[in-house]
Protein backbone atom coordinates (compact mmCIF):
# COMPACT_ATOMS: atom_id res chain seq x y z
CA UNK A 1 0.00 0.00 0.00
CA UNK A 2 1.28 3.60 -0.85
CA UNK A 3 0.63 5.81 1.84
CA UNK A 4 2.03 9.59 2.33
CA UNK A 5 4.61 9.82 5.19
CA UNK A 6 2.67 12.01 6.96
CA UNK A 7 -0.17 9.12 7.48
CA UNK A 8 2.76 7.31 9.03
CA UNK A 9 4.00 9.86 11.12
CA UNK A 10 0.37 10.45 12.21
CA UNK A 11 0.10 6.43 13.26
CA UNK A 12 3.61 7.30 15.23
CA UNK A 13 2.10 9.90 17.10
CA UNK A 14 -0.71 7.59 18.20
CA UNK A 15 1.68 4.68 18.96
CA UNK A 16 3.83 6.80 21.11
CA UNK A 17 1.33 8.09 23.12
CA UNK A 18 -0.14 5.24 24.49
CA UNK A 19 3.57 3.46 24.69
CA UNK A 20 3.73 3.44 28.61
CA UNK A 21 0.63 1.45 28.72
CA UNK A 22 -0.82 -1.65 27.49
CA UNK A 23 -1.38 -2.29 23.33
CA UNK A 24 -4.70 -0.15 21.80
CA UNK A 25 -7.40 -1.87 23.10
CA UNK A 26 -9.06 -2.97 19.55
CA UNK A 27 -12.56 -4.40 18.75
CA UNK A 28 -12.91 -7.97 19.62
CA UNK A 29 -14.54 -9.37 16.21
CA UNK A 30 -14.45 -13.12 15.65
CA UNK A 31 -17.04 -13.55 13.24
CA UNK A 32 -18.22 -16.57 11.82
CA UNK A 33 -17.62 -16.74 7.84
CA UNK A 34 -20.58 -16.21 5.28
CA UNK A 35 -21.64 -19.06 3.88
CA UNK A 36 -19.73 -19.73 0.05
CA UNK A 37 -21.70 -19.25 -3.40
CA UNK A 38 -23.43 -22.38 -4.52
CA UNK A 39 -20.67 -22.58 -7.29
CA UNK A 40 -17.90 -22.44 -5.74
CA UNK A 41 -16.85 -25.64 -5.65
CA UNK A 42 -14.09 -27.91 -3.66
CA UNK A 43 -10.84 -26.98 -5.70
CA UNK A 44 -8.77 -30.54 -5.94
CA UNK A 45 -5.00 -29.90 -5.20
CA UNK A 46 -3.00 -31.59 -7.84
CA UNK A 47 -0.09 -33.62 -5.85
CA UNK A 48 3.57 -33.04 -6.14
CA UNK A 49 6.34 -34.29 -5.12
CA UNK A 50 6.86 -31.76 -2.34
CA UNK A 51 3.67 -31.67 -0.99
CA UNK A 52 4.18 -31.01 2.20
CA UNK A 53 4.15 -33.63 5.95
CA UNK A 54 3.80 -30.74 8.39
CA UNK A 55 2.31 -32.64 11.30
CA UNK A 56 5.50 -33.76 13.04
CA UNK A 57 7.46 -30.75 11.64
CA UNK A 58 9.29 -28.87 14.60
CA UNK A 59 10.60 -26.11 12.59
CA UNK A 60 9.30 -25.29 9.23
CA UNK A 61 12.30 -23.32 7.97
CA UNK A 62 14.41 -26.45 8.25
CA UNK A 63 15.77 -25.96 4.69
CA UNK A 64 16.41 -22.22 4.81
CA UNK A 65 19.94 -22.80 5.93
CA UNK A 66 22.87 -21.28 4.43
CA UNK A 67 23.77 -22.74 1.70
CA UNK A 68 20.57 -25.02 1.17
CA UNK A 69 19.82 -23.74 -1.91
CA UNK A 70 17.82 -26.01 -5.02
CA UNK A 71 19.92 -27.60 -7.61
CA UNK A 72 17.24 -25.57 -9.89
CA UNK A 73 18.98 -22.10 -8.32
CA UNK A 74 22.61 -22.98 -7.04
CA UNK A 75 23.84 -21.75 -10.18
CA UNK A 76 22.30 -18.54 -10.97
CA UNK A 77 23.89 -15.22 -10.57
CA UNK A 78 22.95 -13.40 -7.19
CA UNK A 79 20.51 -10.49 -7.75
CA UNK A 80 18.43 -7.92 -5.82
CA UNK A 81 15.47 -6.71 -7.74
CA UNK A 82 13.63 -3.81 -6.14
CA UNK A 83 10.37 -2.54 -7.52
CA UNK A 84 10.25 1.19 -7.44
CA UNK A 85 6.35 1.67 -6.82
CA UNK A 86 6.18 5.64 -7.77
CA UNK A 87 9.28 5.79 -10.66
CA UNK A 88 7.74 2.29 -12.06
CA UNK A 89 11.13 0.94 -12.73
CA UNK A 90 12.67 -2.21 -11.09
CA UNK A 91 16.59 -1.63 -10.15
CA UNK A 92 18.46 -4.59 -10.20
CA UNK A 93 21.30 -4.77 -7.69
CA UNK A 94 24.82 -6.82 -7.13
CA UNK A 95 24.63 -8.18 -4.01
CA UNK A 96 28.50 -7.98 -4.19
CA UNK A 97 29.13 -5.12 -5.40
CA UNK A 98 26.28 -2.99 -4.10
CA UNK A 99 25.73 -1.26 -6.97
CA UNK A 100 22.58 -1.00 -9.41
CA UNK A 101 23.60 -3.17 -12.21
CA UNK A 102 20.23 -2.48 -14.62
CA UNK A 103 16.99 -0.62 -14.74
CA UNK A 104 14.44 -1.50 -16.40
CA UNK A 105 10.60 0.20 -17.08
CA UNK A 106 7.67 -1.71 -16.01
CA UNK A 107 3.71 -0.59 -15.59
CA UNK A 108 1.65 1.33 -13.48
CA UNK A 109 2.83 0.91 -9.62
CA UNK A 110 5.06 -1.99 -9.31
CA UNK A 111 4.75 -3.07 -5.73
CA UNK A 112 6.47 -6.80 -5.12
CA UNK A 113 8.81 -8.81 -7.02
CA UNK A 114 7.70 -12.75 -5.56
CA UNK A 115 9.25 -16.04 -6.82
CA UNK A 116 7.21 -18.38 -8.46
CA UNK A 117 6.84 -22.00 -6.48
CA UNK A 118 9.02 -23.84 -8.94
CA UNK A 119 12.17 -21.21 -8.39
CA UNK A 120 12.19 -20.75 -11.79
CA UNK A 121 10.53 -17.49 -12.22
CA UNK A 122 10.46 -14.14 -10.39
CA UNK A 123 7.24 -12.05 -11.06
CA UNK A 124 6.79 -8.59 -10.60
CA UNK A 125 3.27 -7.26 -9.49
CA UNK A 126 2.20 -4.53 -11.49
CA UNK A 127 -1.05 -3.22 -9.26
CA UNK A 128 -2.36 -0.78 -11.30
CA UNK A 129 -0.97 -1.97 -14.48
CA UNK A 130 -2.92 -4.74 -14.15
CA UNK A 131 -0.25 -6.94 -15.13
CA UNK A 132 2.34 -9.85 -13.58
CA UNK A 133 5.99 -9.53 -15.23
CA UNK A 134 7.77 -12.49 -15.62
CA UNK A 135 12.02 -12.23 -14.96
CA UNK A 136 13.85 -14.58 -15.79
CA UNK A 137 16.06 -15.51 -13.02
CA UNK A 138 19.17 -16.81 -14.97
CA UNK A 139 19.70 -13.59 -16.82
CA UNK A 140 17.69 -11.14 -15.06
CA UNK A 141 15.72 -9.63 -17.87
CA UNK A 142 12.01 -9.34 -18.01
CA UNK A 143 9.35 -11.41 -20.19
CA UNK A 144 6.23 -10.64 -21.75
CA UNK A 145 3.76 -9.20 -19.49
CA UNK A 146 0.55 -11.42 -18.83
CA UNK A 147 -2.82 -9.41 -18.03
CA UNK A 148 -3.56 -9.82 -14.30
CA UNK A 149 -6.52 -7.87 -12.56
CA UNK A 150 -5.21 -5.84 -9.68
CA UNK A 151 -2.03 -8.15 -8.53
CA UNK A 152 -0.99 -6.09 -5.49
CA UNK A 153 0.43 -9.60 -4.08
CA UNK A 154 1.20 -13.07 -4.75
CA UNK A 155 1.97 -16.26 -3.39
CA UNK A 156 1.07 -20.24 -4.02
CA UNK A 157 -0.42 -22.83 -2.29
CA UNK A 158 2.19 -25.07 -0.47
CA UNK A 159 1.76 -28.01 -2.78
CA UNK A 160 2.11 -25.75 -5.95
CA UNK A 161 -1.32 -25.51 -7.23
CA UNK A 162 -2.26 -22.32 -7.42
CA UNK A 163 -1.02 -19.08 -7.27
CA UNK A 164 -2.77 -16.83 -5.06
CA UNK A 165 -3.04 -13.16 -6.30
CA UNK A 166 -4.06 -10.77 -3.67
CA UNK A 167 -6.38 -8.28 -5.66
CA UNK A 168 -6.43 -5.76 -2.67
CA UNK A 169 -8.46 -3.16 -3.78
CA UNK A 170 -11.14 -5.54 -5.27
CA UNK A 171 -11.05 -7.35 -1.60
CA UNK A 172 -10.57 -10.57 -3.44
CA UNK A 173 -8.39 -13.44 -3.36
CA UNK A 174 -8.08 -15.03 -6.90
CA UNK A 175 -6.66 -18.74 -7.19
CA UNK A 176 -5.04 -18.94 -11.19
CA UNK A 177 -2.86 -20.87 -12.68
CA UNK A 178 0.35 -21.22 -11.24
CA UNK A 179 2.50 -21.13 -14.44
CA UNK A 180 0.10 -19.40 -17.11
CA UNK A 181 -1.57 -16.91 -14.51
CA UNK A 182 -4.50 -18.15 -16.15
CA UNK A 183 -8.00 -17.33 -13.53
CA UNK A 184 -9.84 -20.52 -12.05
CA UNK A 185 -11.68 -18.70 -10.07
CA UNK A 186 -12.22 -16.07 -7.16
CA UNK A 187 -13.41 -16.11 -4.12
CA UNK A 188 -14.43 -12.53 -2.48
CA UNK A 189 -13.17 -11.47 1.03
CA UNK A 190 -15.50 -9.87 4.10
CA UNK A 191 -12.49 -7.58 4.64
CA UNK A 192 -11.28 -4.87 2.76
CA UNK A 193 -7.52 -4.74 1.80
CA UNK A 194 -5.99 -8.33 1.75
CA UNK A 195 -2.45 -7.73 1.08
CA UNK A 196 -0.12 -10.44 2.83
CA UNK A 197 -0.27 -13.52 4.50
CA UNK A 198 1.30 -16.55 5.25
CA UNK A 199 0.29 -20.87 5.94
CA UNK A 200 0.16 -23.28 8.38
CA UNK A 201 2.72 -25.55 8.94
CA UNK A 202 0.33 -28.73 7.68
CA UNK A 203 -0.14 -26.36 4.29
CA UNK A 204 -4.20 -26.23 4.90
CA UNK A 205 -5.09 -23.02 5.74
CA UNK A 206 -3.51 -19.31 4.63
CA UNK A 207 -3.70 -16.53 7.16
CA UNK A 208 -3.79 -13.16 5.63
CA UNK A 209 -4.16 -9.43 6.74
CA UNK A 210 -6.75 -7.20 5.17
CA UNK A 211 -5.42 -3.85 6.06
CA UNK A 212 -8.20 -1.25 5.24
CA UNK A 213 -11.04 -2.64 7.46
CA UNK A 214 -8.62 -4.05 10.39
CA UNK A 215 -9.02 -7.53 10.18
CA UNK A 216 -7.10 -10.79 9.65
CA UNK A 217 -8.58 -14.03 7.49
CA UNK A 218 -7.91 -17.63 8.15
CA UNK A 219 -8.87 -19.39 4.68
CA UNK A 220 -9.48 -23.11 4.20
CA UNK A 221 -7.93 -22.25 0.34
CA UNK A 222 -9.31 -26.09 -0.83
CA UNK A 223 -12.79 -25.90 -0.09
CA UNK A 224 -12.43 -22.93 0.00
CA UNK A 225 -13.99 -21.25 2.53
CA UNK A 226 -13.42 -17.95 4.80
CA UNK A 227 -13.12 -20.37 8.21
CA UNK A 228 -12.59 -17.54 10.67
CA UNK A 229 -12.41 -13.28 10.69
CA UNK A 230 -9.98 -11.83 13.28
CA UNK A 231 -10.44 -8.52 14.72
CA UNK A 232 -7.89 -6.17 15.29
CA UNK A 233 -9.64 -2.55 15.75
CA UNK A 234 -10.64 -0.28 12.43
CA UNK A 235 -8.15 1.89 13.38
CA UNK A 236 -5.32 -0.58 12.82
CA UNK A 237 -4.01 -1.98 9.79
CA UNK A 238 -2.39 -5.22 9.85
CA UNK A 239 0.56 -5.85 7.22
CA UNK A 240 3.02 -8.62 7.18
CA UNK A 241 1.86 -11.62 8.71
CA UNK A 242 4.39 -14.49 9.71
CA UNK A 243 4.49 -18.19 11.08
CA UNK A 244 6.86 -19.04 13.80
CA UNK A 245 9.27 -21.70 13.55
CA UNK A 246 7.85 -24.28 15.71
CA UNK A 247 4.21 -23.88 13.53
CA UNK A 248 2.40 -23.02 16.72
CA UNK A 249 1.94 -19.35 16.21
CA UNK A 250 1.54 -16.29 13.81
CA UNK A 251 2.77 -12.77 13.82
CA UNK A 252 1.27 -10.17 12.49
CA UNK A 253 2.63 -6.71 12.16
CA UNK A 254 0.46 -3.79 12.31
CA UNK A 255 1.58 -0.60 11.26
CA UNK A 256 -0.82 1.93 13.20
CA UNK A 257 -0.65 -0.02 16.55
CA UNK A 258 2.64 -0.15 16.28
CA UNK A 259 3.44 -4.39 16.96
CA UNK A 260 2.87 -7.33 16.06
CA UNK A 261 0.16 -9.43 16.64
CA UNK A 262 0.10 -12.87 17.91
CA UNK A 263 -2.55 -15.13 16.48
CA UNK A 264 -2.84 -18.87 17.43
CA UNK A 265 -2.31 -21.22 14.50
CA UNK A 266 -5.04 -24.14 15.33
CA UNK A 267 -7.57 -22.04 17.31
CA UNK A 268 -6.75 -18.83 14.88
CA UNK A 269 -7.47 -16.08 18.04
CA UNK A 270 -5.73 -13.21 19.59
CA UNK A 271 -2.94 -14.17 22.43
CA UNK A 272 -1.07 -11.49 22.44
CA UNK A 273 0.71 -8.08 21.41
CA UNK A 274 4.07 -7.04 21.18
CA UNK A 275 4.98 -3.40 20.76
CA UNK A 276 8.19 -3.10 18.56
CA UNK A 277 7.86 0.69 16.75
CA UNK A 278 5.69 2.91 15.30
CA UNK A 279 4.90 1.68 11.57
CA UNK A 280 5.73 -2.16 12.13
CA UNK A 281 5.16 -3.61 8.48
CA UNK A 282 7.73 -6.45 6.82
CA UNK A 283 8.74 -9.82 9.01
CA UNK A 284 11.63 -11.78 8.05
CA UNK A 285 12.99 -15.27 10.00
CA UNK A 286 16.50 -15.31 10.25
CA UNK A 287 18.45 -18.29 9.26
CA UNK A 288 18.61 -20.18 12.19
CA UNK A 289 15.10 -20.09 13.34
CA UNK A 290 15.55 -18.42 16.36
CA UNK A 291 14.54 -14.64 15.36
CA UNK A 292 11.98 -13.14 13.73
CA UNK A 293 13.07 -9.30 12.41
CA UNK A 294 10.95 -6.47 12.30
CA UNK A 295 10.79 -3.70 10.19
CA UNK A 296 9.40 -0.22 11.87
CA UNK A 297 8.94 1.82 8.75
CA UNK A 298 7.93 4.68 11.06
CA UNK A 299 10.56 5.45 12.52
CA UNK A 300 13.47 3.63 11.23
CA UNK A 301 14.25 0.97 13.16
CA UNK A 302 14.01 -3.19 12.94
CA UNK A 303 13.03 -4.68 16.37
CA UNK A 304 14.64 -8.43 16.73
CA UNK A 305 11.69 -10.71 18.10
CA UNK A 306 12.93 -13.95 20.07
CA UNK A 307 10.56 -16.99 19.19
CA UNK A 308 12.07 -18.69 22.40
CA UNK A 309 10.50 -15.83 24.25
CA UNK A 310 8.38 -13.66 22.64
CA UNK A 311 9.85 -10.61 23.18
CA UNK A 312 12.06 -7.77 21.60
CA UNK A 313 15.85 -8.65 22.59
CA UNK A 314 17.48 -6.24 20.40
CA UNK A 315 16.81 -3.10 18.40
CA UNK A 316 18.24 -1.41 15.47
CA UNK A 317 18.15 1.94 14.34
CA UNK A 318 19.17 3.52 10.95
CA UNK A 319 21.47 6.57 11.52
CA UNK A 320 19.56 9.65 10.58
CA UNK A 321 16.35 7.71 10.29
CA UNK A 322 15.24 6.33 7.43
CA UNK A 323 11.91 4.14 6.62
CA UNK A 324 12.75 0.11 6.32
CA UNK A 325 9.53 -1.46 4.55
CA UNK A 326 10.47 -4.92 2.90
CA UNK A 327 12.87 -7.00 1.94
CA UNK A 328 14.41 -10.34 3.28
CA UNK A 329 17.20 -12.03 4.63
CA UNK A 330 20.95 -12.61 2.25
CA UNK A 331 21.51 -16.27 1.60
CA UNK A 332 24.57 -17.19 3.92
CA UNK A 333 22.21 -15.12 6.78
CA UNK A 334 24.37 -12.63 7.41
CA UNK A 335 22.43 -9.43 6.10
CA UNK A 336 19.03 -8.08 6.11
CA UNK A 337 17.92 -5.88 3.16
CA UNK A 338 15.03 -3.74 3.29
CA UNK A 339 14.09 -1.03 0.60
CA UNK A 340 13.53 2.50 1.81
CA UNK A 341 10.09 3.45 1.30
CA UNK A 342 10.06 7.27 1.58
CA UNK A 343 13.81 8.08 1.18
CA UNK A 344 14.90 5.89 -2.71
CA UNK A 345 17.30 3.34 -0.94
CA UNK A 346 17.61 0.07 -0.04
CA UNK A 347 19.52 -0.54 3.35
CA UNK A 348 21.87 -3.02 4.12
CA UNK A 349 22.32 -4.10 7.92
CA UNK A 350 24.33 -6.55 9.51
CA UNK A 351 22.40 -9.11 11.17
CA UNK A 352 24.85 -10.19 13.85
CA UNK A 353 25.26 -6.65 14.58
CA UNK A 354 22.13 -4.39 13.79
CA UNK A 355 25.12 -1.81 11.94
CA UNK A 356 24.13 -0.32 8.27
CA UNK A 357 26.67 -1.54 6.04
CA UNK A 358 25.30 0.06 2.82
CA UNK A 359 22.63 2.79 2.18
CA UNK A 360 21.99 2.02 -2.22
CA UNK A 361 19.86 4.90 -4.03
CA UNK A 362 17.66 3.22 -6.10
CA UNK A 363 14.03 5.06 -8.17
CA UNK A 364 11.37 6.42 -5.73
CA UNK A 365 8.81 4.48 -3.53
CA UNK A 366 10.88 1.06 -3.56
CA UNK A 367 8.66 -0.91 -2.08
CA UNK A 368 9.04 -5.54 -2.11
CA UNK A 369 12.27 -5.67 -3.06
CA UNK A 370 13.57 -9.49 -3.65
CA UNK A 371 16.93 -11.32 -2.83
CA UNK A 372 17.41 -13.99 -5.36
CA UNK A 373 18.25 -16.94 -4.94
CA UNK A 374 17.61 -17.91 -1.46
CA UNK A 375 17.45 -21.25 0.25
CA UNK A 376 14.32 -23.53 0.38
CA UNK A 377 12.51 -26.17 -1.59
CA UNK A 378 10.06 -24.35 -2.61
CA UNK A 379 8.52 -20.62 -2.52
CA UNK A 380 4.98 -20.01 -1.06
CA UNK A 381 5.57 -16.23 -2.50
CA UNK A 382 5.84 -12.64 -1.72
CA UNK A 383 9.31 -11.23 -1.58
CA UNK A 384 10.41 -14.80 -0.88
CA UNK A 385 8.80 -16.99 1.79
CA UNK A 386 10.82 -20.56 1.48
CA UNK A 387 9.71 -23.31 2.78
Amino acid sequence: MRLPRMTIMLGAVAVAAASCGSPPAPMVADHAAAPLPKQLKPLKPRPHRHAPVAARVTDVYAHDRPGMLSPRVEKMTPRVYVPNSESDTVDVIDPRTYRVVRRFRVGALPQHVVPSWDLKTLWINENQGNRLVPINPVTGRPGKPVPVDDPYNLYFTPDGSYALVMAERNNRLDFRDPHTMRLIRSLDMPCRGINHGDFTADGSVFLASCEFSGQIVAIDWERPHVKKVIGVGSANMPQDVKLSSDGRLFYVADMMAGGVWIINATTFRRVGFLRTGAGAHGLYVSRDSRRLYVSNRGEGTVSVVSFATREVVERWRIPGGGSPDMGGVSADGKQLWLSGRYDGVVYVLSTRTGKLLHKIKVGRGPHGLCIYPQPGRHSLGHTGVFR
